[in-house]
């Protein structure tokens, strides 16, 4: 047992980031946080390959997009809406929203209200798993942000009788749905809604719109593109909306980097581009490369089903959204798939003229 705790404990702390954090203050525009209006800036300005455009929104459109955004520096670059979809019109985050539930966990941390370290039968009392109890023991609220609690990750239904032993927490990295516990921990830490603490603590103070709703397996965020938009505009900049520091850059900085070294290109809930190995959901294999090889090294994003996308760039001071249906409806992946590296052909050929 003491090995098995120093192993886990080995694998979970955080890996030391050699990339200094970009400072986005200077320059950064922030859309009002009421209202509609939003500054823009043309392509042409930025000396983007105007020409390169309309082979993007072809592309994004014969891919069943619903809407596509690019962001620099706060302001639009390119808005686009296909099939009906407005910019008012909400869609399905998908597995990008555990994004937002690791935001919502950091400032549930900087609060006093729990501790990442803790055990997660410190908020949820004991025998929450159906495992044993020095087993369950060993599961920490970070194992559940790193996806490695060692649960069963094939029974995507999270309840008790599903929430079996396969590795002792630490020890194996699993993408699974176990992560949905957090909205527990945090309910149980503020004593109000999950939903309630989220909206008074992101979404009003950044002007989302939104709501979350159950899926066929867990609660999903439903939102504009223009609040995904939001919500990577607050990531790029370091967790700080105007004058407000609302997610400690500390804790961002560690969830945008590498939280175990079982998969490195995976943080806090959050997708790690640029990184010597990954490994994909509902497999152990481990691959050599990064997620999307023709996008830049200090891309991070967060991925859902049916190719839901927010990804930020640091270097670039850029944001960029994606929503709608599945860009091949016979894929069935959960986060990374062949879309990607695709869609960054036809965005390079935009933005690197």
């Amino acid at each position: 047992m003491y090995l098995t705790l120093l192993l886990a404990l080995s694998l979970l702390a955080p890996v030391k980031n050699t990339s200094p954090v970009v400072s986005t203050d200077t320059g950064m525009y922030f859309p009002p946080v009421s209202g509609n209006s939003w500054e823009t800036v043309s392509p042409a300005s930025l000396g983007w390959n105007v020409n390169a455009i309309q082979p993007l929104k072809d592309f994004l459109a014969q891919k069943n997009s619903k809407s596509f955004i690019i962001l620099i520096n706060g302001k639009i670059a390119m808005e686009e809406y296909f099939n009906g979809q407005t910019a008012t019109d909400p869609w399905e985050w998908n597995s990008a929203g555990k994004t937002l539930v690791s935001a919502t966990t950091g400032i549930a941390s900087q609060e006093g209200l729990l501790n990442i370290n803790n055990k997660v039968s410190d908020y949820l009392g004991t025998g929450w798993t159906n495992m044993p109890l020095e087993k369950e023991n060993l599961i920490t609220v970070r194992n559940l942000l790193t996806m490695t609690s060692g649960l069963d990750s094939k029974k995507q239904f999270i309840i008790k009788k599903n929430l079996d032993w396969v590795a002792d927490a630490g020890t194996r990295w699993s993408y699974s749905n176990v992560f949905q516990k957090l909205m527990d921990v945090i309910a149980d830490a503020s004593h109000q809604g999950f939903e309630t603490y989220f909206n008074e603590k992101i979404k009003n103070k950044i002007g989302m719109d939104g709501y979350w709703r159950f899926g066929l397996i867990y609660k999903i965020y439903h939102s504009s593109a223009r609040s995904m938009a939001r919500f990577g505009l607050l990531a790029l900049n370091n967790g700080k909306w105007e004058n407000e520091q609302i997610i400690q850059q500390n804790y961002l900085s560690s969830a945008t980097q590498t939280s175990q070294y079982l998969n490195p290109s995976y943080g806090y809930l959050w997708w790690l581009n640029g990184k010597s190995k990954y490994m994909l959901p509902g497999s152990q294999n481990v691959n050599d490369g990064a997620i999307v090889s023709n996008a830049p090294a200090d891309m991070y994003a967060a991925m859902g089903a049916k190719d839901q996308r927010l990804y930020v760039i640091p270097s670039k001071k850029m944001v960029i959204v994606r929503m709608g249906e599945s860009s091949n409806p016979g894929n069935r992946s959960f986060a990374v798939s062949g879309f990607d590296k695709a869609l960054w052909e036809k965005i390079n050929a935009v933005i690197n003229k």
